[in-house]
């Protein structure tokens, strides 16, 4: 079968290195333009890109989905299916109707649980157990297509948004190309979604990240970890902004205190670094102050020569 692959992000490379090796004919990749990153702000190519130049494939990077230039390449690569993993463009009806079994998108959440941008960060945020991934074919609503194809995975106490997105990613590259095996021999059957059970995973801004201290500490625990490694979650210290890797729960007996510290409050040991939470503290891991590089919260404490009563998280 002849697909032309879509994606952007180094989450879609374990998708597009599978198809490549199955035996699929891989004609063409689809991927967003080259983007200004990093401090110099240059021009970069996506890791998709830089994937497929590798592998020796024809690239094409639309600036707009529906422009009839990339249309007419489109057509012209003549694919039988568009496997798609974030590749951050809608795609519009123009474009939908080119392959003959349509374009088949690999969404980490079990649909129709977490649509939208930001899937695993939510399912974090939000305290579930248990998550997954689904293919399913796009149609002009968002994420609401028929799906075709599902898998789970277990979402640990510990995870970050990016440990549970990489084991999503290789793990859904298999769950893709079974589905593209499944269309090829016409054994797969698209099951439209329920009704019951959407929940929406709009794109976490920064201001999203920021960090209430007045929250429970599981509350706080899961914002940090699901806004890891971006956009980071944050606080601010005497006026300035100061990012929070993922936290330790705490309990009263690890600080030298009767009481536990409200919310908000800074207390600082030898080793360690706590925060009051709306319940109980958390040990701050790794911090990152404005214009530095990230270092542990104690050796931060040192350097800052916090003073008692300190707090983070005021206006």
């Amino acid at each position: 079968m002849r697909v032309v692959f879509a994606g952007t992000p180094e989450a879609a490379v374990p998708s597009l290195d599978a198809i490549a090796a199955s035996g699929h004919e891989l004609v063409g990749v689809v991927t967003r333009p080259d983007a200004p990153a990093g401090r110099g702000r240059r021009l970069e190519a996506s890791p998709v890109r830089r994937r497929a130049e590798e592998l020796g494939l024809p690239v094409l990077t639309p600036a707009r989905v529906r422009d009839t230039d990339f249309l007419d390449a489109l057509r012209a690569l003549a694919p039988d299916a568009c496997p798609v993993v974030a590749y951050g463009n809608l795609i519009p009806e123009s474009a939908l109707t080119i392959p003959r079994l349509g374009w088949v998108n690999l969404h980490f959440s079990l649909l129709p649980a977490w649509r939208g941008a930001a899937p695993v960060q939510h399912a974090i945020m939000a305290g579930d157990e248990m998550t997954g991934a689904s293919t399913f074919v796009i149609e002009r609503g968002l994420d609401t297509g028929p799906v075709l194809g599902v898998m789970t995975e277990t979402i640990r106490p510990t995870d970050t948004a990016g440990d549970l997105l990489e084991r999503l990613a290789t793990a859904g590259a298999g769950l893709l190309v079974a589905t593209l095996d499944g269309l090829e021999s016409g054994d797969l059957v698209a099951v439209p979604q329920p009704a019951e059970g959407v929940s929406l995973a709009p794109k976490i801004e920064v201001d999203d990240a920021r960090i209430t201290w007045s929250r429970p500490a599981t509350a706080v625990d899961r914002l940090v970890r699901g806004c890891t490694p971006a956009p980071g979650a944050w606080t601010t210290f005497r006026g300035e902004r100061l990012k929070v890797s993922p936290v330790t729960i705490a309990s009263t007996g690890d600080l030298p205190l009767e009481a536990p510290p409200a919310a908000g409050d800074l207390v600082v040991t030898k080793k360690a670094v706590f925060v009051g939470t709306g319940t109980a503290p958390v040990r701050l891991g790794t911090v990152q102050p404005h214009g530095k590089k990230p270092m542990p919260a104690a050796d931060w404490a040192r350097g800052t020569r916090i003073e008692a009563g300190e707090r983070v998280g005021d206006e």
